[in-house]
């Protein structure tokens, strides 16, 4: 049997009042938000404006699916959270402003990393999937996941100074596979710990999310199906670029092969080793290597500006996208030390010079490590 729905209090008709004044919105329109639900992936820079907006519009119930915890660092840009509450589990974080901005709504925390086990059962309780995920895996997650369930995505990215939007798997539209058909190579692209991204910019993105959610839940307007909005921070310019359907699509298409989500390393091919199977270094071992005079190369993976915040003296840079092109530059009789910034990105490089022959090895930290144990004049960032 279905749940009634609720009607709107004396302090929700008054609180909304702004919305109700809009004929495209009205009094039904805002019951109809009441009685509605979002479930936010991710309450990081997407997720905060993101989920703010839907709270304050009187969304009724908001879910929150993440598993990280506050840094400092996310502080720049993931404005759900505050100096305080660095260090507790984001889920927490995120709860608590949102009911202290509207203490109407329902808040469900989900503090889990979204997987193929878990993902179908958990969108097809909510009515719109709004998709802040950081990393290509978890979008081809979501996306999947919404086709299988039915539910929209209300997709947003952002990179550097570059903004992406669009609705997926809504009205018979296309997927992001129809756009994507397959994602990069692994460690082509920067994530934005990596490469880095302007405060400023997951407000407009994440804010534009909300509005795109909010519009497929009154039904109204026309949400951005079969369209992909870029946006360029730094020309404050706008594109809207067509995307079709694609019929061969595995996921949409007239004969998907898609059946289930499909996790991390089967949706983005991150055939990596486990870290155990790859040799490293403490950062201690490769002080006494540069000390001794040891004929190796130390390499640094990391991109060219955060080489220039911080770095080992005597490293060779060449960024991990650029790896596969500019291996040729090393000399192969050489052994190599590899670091990055916390050595993920190094591990990936350890993994792809050991395979062409180059005998390798990951510094475990990488350079934060190096700082914290080494040499802390070295900045951390």
């Amino acid at each position: 049997m279905d749940t009634p729905e609720a009607d709107l209090t004396r302090e929700e008709l008054a609180r909304y009042h702004r919305h109700i004044l809009l004929p495209e919105v009205g009094p039904q329109g805002q019951k109809r938000l009441k009685n509605s639900s979002v479930l936010c992936v991710g309450a990081g820079g997407l997720g905060s404006p993101l989920a703010l907006y839907l709270a304050a519009a009187g969304v009724g119930r908001i879910g929150i699916v993440d598993f990280d915890v506050v840094d400092e660092s996310n502080l720049q840009r993931q404005i759900l959270h505050d100096t305080a509450s660095v260090g507790q589990p984001k889920i927490e974080s995120a709860k608590k402003r949102l009911l202290a901005l509207n203490p109407h709504i329902t808040v469900e925390t989900h503090e889990m990393k979204l997987s193929s086990a878990n993902a179908v059962e958990l969108f097809k309780r909510y009515d719109v999937i709004a998709d802040g995920a950081d990393n290509f895996a978890t979008r081809y997650l979501v996306n999947d996941a919404c086709v299988l369930t039915g539910k929209p995505n209300a997709y947003g990215s952002i990179f550097r100074f570059e903004g992406r939007l669009s609705v997926f798997g809504a009205g018979g539209g296309p997927c992001y596979r129809c756009l994507y058909p397959e994602p990069p190579p692994p460690g082509l692209v920067p994530s934005c710990a990596e490469g880095g991204v302007l405060g400023a910019l997951p407000g407009v993105i994440g804010a534009m999310q909300a509005v795109e959610a909010l519009k497929l839940l009154l039904g109204i307007g026309r949400p951005l199906v079969g369209r992909l909005m870029l946006y360029d921070a730094l020309e404050q310019s706008w594109r809207t670029l067509k995307v079709k359907k694609d019929p061969h699509c595995p996921a949409c298409g007239k004969n998907p092969t898609i059946r289930a989500p499909i996790d991390d390393e089967a949706c983005c091919g991150l055939k990596e080793k486990p870290a155990s199977m790859i040799p490293e270094i403490t950062v201690e071992e490769l002080k006494i290597k540069l000390e001794r005079k040891e004929s190796f190369l130390l390499l640094d993976v990391r991109e060219p500006h955060e080489n220039e915040i911080a770095k080992i003296p005597g490293s060779t840079l060449i960024p991990l996208g650029d790896l596969p092109r500019r291996c040729g530059e090393l000399d192969q009789s050489k052994k190599l030390a590899v670091h990055c910034k916390s050595g993920g990105r190094s591990a990936r490089a350890v993994q792809f010079l050991r395979d062409q022959g180059y005998d390798a090895v990951n510094v475990a930290g990488g350079i934060k490590a190096w700082s914290e144990r080494i040499d802390p004049s070295v900045p951390q960032y």
